[in-house]
């Protein structure tokens, strides 16, 4: 039952995007953290018809005011650890140009010897979307799917060359390549998006999910993931690795209606646990936006690793 652990890097206006990330990042390594997480925000809109998660007249979070660069983020840590992996949960795909964003990752990964996870995503945010994306909102999924094509045209053997709807690539010397095949993970709840995952990623980064719901979904993926053809051993390496959006409280929360990672340092140990006995095989724990500074990200992410570490799991 055993659960690997991740933490989130601090990204957020209260932290100092060098110091604190190094600080954070140094820190979660000697705790004996198992990874390192960054997420994508690109910008907060003032005046803007869409909510949250396109949800309208549902307010976005004031912590999204102010997030680092996730990319940015990831390779500060990268360079003052040794051990813990890499993750995003998530980078929004169609945001990047896929040919770029398959250079920065194969850089970071070679550079920090085969610790990148590359978690990606569609978004939500139209505002986002207006701003900085490569496709409209509407062809997220193909653009996805596009950029999942680069990266296998990037990443494999020279000679590199592609031809798609907005990347084309001459036949090319491309480097550097990574230090190993980069797991790709892919965040998807809808039934085209589940499908993508079992067709084409390395793992499955579910948020939200029930934890009753948890495993009979993995199961599924797998079963689609034959299906499609893959290789039994490749679909025995995939991943399952979940985001608690941790919010503590100093006394329990009332069981009914509470949200998951929601409540005591207990309540929030026992869904851990919930999320292990599911079959997660790593559980990113973001305490970002419960602390005020890095000092209380390392102290929180200390206490909750040695409690969920206490729990058995």
């Amino acid at each position: 039952m055993g659960i690997r652990l991740g933490l989130s890097l601090p990204q957020f206006r209260q932290y100092t995007p060098g110091r604190d990330v190094a600080d954070v990042a140094r820190a979660a390594e000697d705790i004996g953290f198992d990874s390192v997480w960054v997420f994508e925000r690109l910008l907060f809109p003032e005046n803007s018809a869409q909510g949250l998660y396109g949800v309208p007249g549902l307010p976005w979070p004031e912590f999204y005011r102010s997030v680092a660069e996730p990319l940015m983020t990831l390779a500060t840590a990268g360079a003052v650890t040794e051990r813990v992996r890499l993750g995003s949960s998530v980078l929004i795909a169609p945001l990047h140009v896929p040919f770029q964003l398959a250079k920065q990752l194969a850089t970071l990964d070679a550079g920090t010897g085969g610790r990148v996870l590359a978690g990606l995503g569609t978004g939500w945010s139209h505002d986002e979307y207006a701003a900085s994306a490569v496709a409209p909102f509407a062809e997220r999924g193909a653009q996805l799917d596009e950029t999942l094509d680069v990266f296998d045209a990037v990443w494999g053997p020279n000679p590199v060359s592609y031809q798609g709807k907005r990347t084309v690539i001459a036949e090319s010397e491309v480097g550097p390549k990574p230090a190993r095949p980069i797991p790709v993970l892919l965040a998807a709840s809808s039934t085209r998006a589940l499908d993508r995952l079992a067709r084409r990623a390395d793992g499955w980064l579910p948020v939200g999910v029930p934890f009753d719901r948890i495993t009979s979904t993995w199961a599924s993926i797998r079963e689609a993931a034959e299906g499609h053809g893959r290789d039994a051993s490749d679909i025995a390496a995939m991943e399952m690795i979940g985001r608690a959006n941790i919010a503590l409280h100093p006394s329990p929360l009332p069981e009914a209606g509470r949200t998951q990672y929601t409540g005591s340092r207990e309540q929030v140990v026992a869904d851990v646990v919930a999320a292990a006995e599911a079959g997660m095989h790593e559980l990113l724990l973001d305490l970002q936006g419960t602390a005020r500074d890095a000092k209380e990200l390392i102290d929180l992410g200390a206490e909750l690793h040695a409690a969920v570490r206490a729990a058995g799991v």
